[in-house]
């Protein structure tokens, strides 16, 4: 089941399964910061007015602004 990534709580593990066709902005740009389908990822938290999140993946911490995140199609593991 898809699910946005602000639904999420700290902690909690997703994975990528695509990217929403509206966002073709932003897929390549997320494509290159690591953000592949099958990349699984934690949350690690958010900003207290919700944008951006912060997320850990492949060792590393990245940031994401709503925009970004909302072209991102992901489950909850």
């Amino acid at each position: 089941m898809l699910i946005d990534l602000k639904k999420l709580a700290v902690g909690d593990l997703a994975k990528i399964v695509g990217f929403d066709k509206t966002g073709k902005a932003y897929r390549k740009r997320l494509l290159a910061m690591g953000l592949t389908p099958g990349t699984q990822f934690s949350v690690t938290r958010f900003a207290p007015m919700g944008d951006p999140v912060e997320i850990r993946l492949r060792g590393f911490s990245l940031t994401l602004r709503k925009d970004e995140a909302a072209v991102l199609q992901i489950e909850k593991i």
